[in-house]
C-alpha cells in the first residue's frame, strides 16, 4: 500500500496531523496500536477532566450551606465516578473514529515500526506483518509514565496515571510522588473524594515550573484543603506492609516513614522511541528525544517527528500545532516556525493554574527592567459571588517598551482565561492597549485588566 503521508500514532498530535494532511489533499493513513486519540484522549487530558469535574460537583455539595442551600448527607460513588470518566473517554475516541472516516483517512491497527526507504512495517494483534510505503512518514508515538529506580511501578502498590484513573477501590491513604500537573491534579481529585493525600516533591516548591507566587498560593490552598505537602523531599524506598505500603521519605530533617494504601508515581514522562525502528533508519536521537528542525524534519529525508518525542513542552496542544505546521510545510504553504516562548500551560487542580511567557524570576534573569502587576480574586466581585476567592492574576511587562513578558494565573476557571494573554502576546499588544480594552463586568477576566492596571499604577479596585 502506498500513501502520500503515514502518521505513526493517533494522539492529539497524530490524528490532528492526519486530518490536516487530508484537508491539504494528501492520501493519508494513521497507524495506531491501541485506541484512536492516544493517551491524551483515552488516559490523560480528557478522562482526568471528567474525574476533576466530579470532584468539583461533590465539593459544591459538601459546601452547599455556604451558598444558602441545604444538602443533607452528600455521598459519592467512587466506581460510578470512574465509570463516568471512562465513558467520556470512550465517547471522544468514537468521535475521532468519525473524523477519520469523514476525512477519508485509513486507520491501520497494529504496532508500527519505521523502515528504510520510507516504509512502515505494521504488526497486527494476530502477529501478521504488512509493509506500507509513503512519501512522508511522521512519527507521533507520544510518551508514557517515567519510572524512578527507587520507585518501580508494579501496578498494585506503586501505580502510574493510567491505573490512578481506573482503580476499582478508593484508597483511604495515598502518597503522590511529584507535583507537576499530573501529580497535583490527582492529589486534588483523591483529596476531594475523601482520600488522605500526601504530596512528596523533590524540589523546593509545588508545580516547580510555575511562577513562585503561584507555587506558594497552591501550597496554601492545598494545605487548607487538608493535603499534606512535603517539599525538598524524596521517596527513597517503598516496602509492602500488609495490604498497604510504608514509604521511606528523605527530608531536610531526616527520614520519615509514611504509611499509605497506595503510591502514585507522577515524576514525569518517557518518550516512546524504543523499538520503532529509529536505529534501522538512522534517525538521530539525543537524550530521549528525536532531533528535528523548525519544521519537524529529522536528519533522514522523508521522516518527521512531532509531539512528546521531540524537544519542547510535552503538551497536547503543542503536538497538534507541530503536526499542522509539519504537513503545511510539506504541502509547500508559507509557514512560520512555532514560537515556543508563547505556549500556554494549564493545570486543572483546584485552584486551577494557567500561565504563558516568562516568570518574574526568568524575566529578571534575562535582564529585563520589569513592571509587575497583581490582582487577587478576593477583590473580584465575580469570584466572591461565586465563592471562589482564592488566587490571583499576575502580569509582567517590559518597562521600556511595554511588551507583555508573562502572565500567571491561579484561581477558578483561569485555564479558560489564559488565551487572552496568548493572543495579546502573539499580536505584540502592550500593557496600555490591554488597559484600554474594555473587559466585561462582573467577570473573572476583569482581573487581567486590573492586574495590568496595577503594573502601571492605575488599579481601581485595590
Amino acid at each position: 500500500m502506498k500513501y502520500d503521508i503515514i502518521v505513526l500514532g493517533s494522539g492529539p498530535g497524530g490524528y490532528v496531523t492526519a486530518i490536516r494532511a487530508s484537508q491539504l489533499g494528501f492520501k493519508t493513513a494513521v497507524v495506531e496500536k491501541e485506541s484512536l486519540g492516544g493517551i491524551c484522549l483515552n488516559w490523560g487530558c480528557i478522562p482526568t477532566k471528567a474525574l476533576l469535574k466530579s470532584a468539583q460537583v461533590f465539593d459544591y455539595l459538601k459546601h452547599a450551606a455556604d451558598y444558602g442551600l441545604q444538602v443533607s448527607d452528600a455521598k459519592h460513588d467512587f466506581e460510578a465516578v470512574i465509570k463516568r470518566s471512562r465513558g467520556v473517554a470512550e465517547g471522544m475516541s468514537k468521535g475521532v473514529q468519525f473524523l477519520m472516516k469523514k476525512n477519508k483517512i485509513d486507520v491501520i491497527d497494529g504496532f508500527g515500526k519505521v523502515k528504510p526507504g520510507k516504509k512502515i512495517e505494521v504488526t497486527s494483534k494476530d502477529g501478521k506483518t504488512t509493509i506500507y510505503e509513503a512519501d512522508h512518514i511522521i512519527i507521533a508515538t507520544g510518551a508514557r509514565a517515567r519510572e524512578l529506580p527507587s520507585l518501580p511501578i508494579d501496578g498494585k502498590t506503586v501505580i502510574e496515571y493510567r491505573k490512578a484513573m481506573s482503580l476499582e477501590k478508593q484508597p483511604k491513604k495515598m502518597i503522590v510522588v511529584g507535583s507537576g500537573a499530573i501529580g497535583v491534579e490527582f492529589a486534588h481529585f483523591y483529596n476531594a473524594m475523601g482520600t488522605e493525600v500526601t504530596i512528596v516533591e523533590f524540589l523546593p516548591t509545588l508545580v516547580p515550573i510555575e511562577d513562585e507566587d503561584v507555587s506558594k498560593q497552591l501550597e496554601r490552598s492545598f494545605k487548607k484543603a487538608g493535603i499534606k505537602v512535603m517539599t525538598n523531599a524524596s521517596v527513597e524506598k517503598v516496602a509492602q506492609s500488609g495490604e498497604g505500603v510504608k514509604a521511606t521519605v528523605k527530608t531536610q530533617k531526616g527520614e520519615e516513614i509514611i504509611e499509605a494504601d497506595i503510591v502514585l508515581s507522577a515524576v514525569g514522562i518517557k518518550s516512546n522511541i524504543e523499538n520503532i525502528g529509529l536505529e534501522d533508519v538512522g534517525i538521530a536521537v539525543d537524550r530521549d528525544k528525536i532531533l528535528v528542525n523548525d519544521f519537524y524534519q529529522t536528519n533522514i529525508p522523508g521522516y518527521y517527528a512531532i509531539g512528546d518525542v521531540v524537544p519542547g513542552p510535552a503538551l497536547a496542544h503543542v503536538a497538534s500545532a507541530e503536526g499542522i505546521t509539519c504537513v503545511e510545510k510539506i504541502a509547500g504553504l508559507h509557514v512560520d516556525p512555532i514560537d515556543y516562548g508563547n505556549i500556554p500551560g494549564c493545570t486543572y487542580c483546584t485552584p486551577e493554574i494557567a500561565s504563558v511567557g516568562l516568570t518574574e524570576k526568568k524575566a529578571k534573569e534575562a535582564g529585563y527592567d520589569i513592571k509587575v502587576g497583581k490582582f487577587p480574586f478576593s477583590a473580584s466581585g465575580k469570584a466572591k459571588a461565586s465563592g471562589t476567592p482564592d488566587g490571583f492574576v499576575k502580569v509582567i511587562f517590559d518597562a521600556k517598551y511595554g511588551e507583555w513578558l508573562g502572565c500567571h494565573m491561579i484561581g477558578a476557571g483561569v485555564t479558560d482565561m489564559i488565551a487572552e494573554a496568548v493572543v495579546a502576546r502573539k499580536l505584540e499588544t502592550t500593557g496600555h492597549e490591554v488597559l484600554k480594552a474594555i473587559h466585561p463586568h462582573p467577570t473573572m477576566s476583569e482581573a487581567v485588566m486590573e492586574a495590568v492596571a496595577d503594573a502601571y499604577g492605575e488599579v481601581i479596585h485595590l
